[in-house]
């Protein structure tokens, strides 16, 4: 799409190079004001961001050393919660998967077969999802995995309506845990923990009467749950039978941009919505409707010069908004970025080779 003479006028320079520095850089040291996500066990997460960016800016190779690779995969299995013993009424695996950091103090092994559970130091579905994605990213080939207590943990996570708790014992119920949940299905290739039926119904469930997806049943439309929702249908296979109205489902999406997009009517934009909704939009196979002007123009605005994205104009830059600003220029086909499939949010020739692998 081209600008009009009123379209707002933008900064082109994408500054590559500077995005791979920062990310290079908070992949081995965080800033001070990441060290409370730590106990909260996202570093996985924080990990995820990192290594994908620069997957997706084609510098995982130069900014990775293959030790450092080797030794983050040691890492990743090391957070790997198995069961304790083989019996398959072995109630320990309700809590395996992985978990998101190290912070509890368990002993470094990522080469453990058995691991005994301790109170709260569960996995949990969206650190298995991106501990997953890390192992593919950096090159493993998953036959660490204990596939099988994965699923199980899965099955034991959904509830009676469809939902997925995101850890066993926790009482969060949405959207986002669907999505982990598909996933790592998809990844693994083992649908034999997802319901998948209670699954649809639960998605159906969560369309707003605004035809967009809310976190939960009745709460309104936003942009991060609507990508959940699709993405999770796109992954199962059910995404023309899962969604109630298309038509008016990619209206809403539309209408949350004005150069960016917003996660909710009446919001300021953000870098994270360009692709939360872009990507739904990707998926739904109509992101030539998007605005590519001014959509990568707002990207600009939110460029920093230290490089890495912040969250509005003038914002800091922090990992995650960093990483989806990214991948919004990868949906926008923005030279020196890698295609990103938009169902996983990984890049498009990694999502080939699993599937060859397959």
């Amino acid at each position: 799409m081209t600008m009009t003479d009123d379209s707002p006028q933008f900064s082109q320079d994408f500054t590559r190079l500077k995005h791979i520095t920062y990310f290079k850089t908070n992949l081995s040291f965080l800033p001070n004001a990441y060290t409370t996500t730590e106990t909260n066990r996202h570093a996985m997460t924080l990990g995820f961001f990192c290594l994908n960016a620069l997957d997706l800016l084609g510098a995982l190779d130069e900014s990775v050393s293959e030790q450092n690779k080797k030794d983050w995969i040691e890492w990743i299995y090391a957070q790997q919660l198995l069961p304790e013993t083989d019996d398959e009424k072995d109630p320990n695996l309700d809590y395996c998967g992985f978990r998101g950091s190290s912070s509890s103090g368990r002993p470094f092994d990522p080469t453990a077969t058995h691991t005994c559970y301790q109170p709260y130091d569960s996995a949990h579905i969206a650190n298995t999802y991106t501990a997953l994605l890390n192992l593919l990213i950096l090159g493993d080939d998953l036959s660490r995995v204990n596939i099988k207590a994965i699923t199980r943990a899965i099955r034991s996570l959904q509830q009676d309506d469809g939902s997925i708790a995101p850890t066993e014992g926790s009482y969060e119920r949405d959207v986002r845990f669907i999505y982990c949940a598909t996933a790592i299905c998809y990844i693994l290739d083992d649908w034999s923990g997802l319901d998948m039926e209670k699954t649809l119904k639960y998605i159906q469930n969560l369309q707003s009467y605004e035809h967009a997806i809310g976190q939960s049943p009745g709460q309104e439309s936003h942009g991060g749950s609507t990508f959940c929702g699709v993405g999770a249908l796109e992954l199962m296979g059910k995404k023309d039978e899962g969604i109630s109205n298309k038509e008016k489902l990619i209206k809403w999406c539309l209408l949350r941009q004005s150069t960016g997009f917003e996660g909710r009517p009446n919001k300021n934009t953000d870098t994270c919505y360009c692709f939360w909704i872009g990507a739904a939009l990707k998926i739904l196979g109509v992101y030539d409707l998007v605005n590519h002007d001014n959509c990568r123009g707002y990207l600009m605005t939110t460029q920093s010069k230290y490089g890495g994205f912040g969250k509005e104009p003038d914002a800091f830059p922090d990992v995650m908004h960093s990483y989806m600003g990214i991948a919004a220029l990868s949906l926008l086909k923005e030279p020196g970025i890698k295609p990103i499939d938009a169902a996983l949010n990984v890049s498009a020739e990694l999502v080939e080779k699993l599937k060859k692998n397959k």
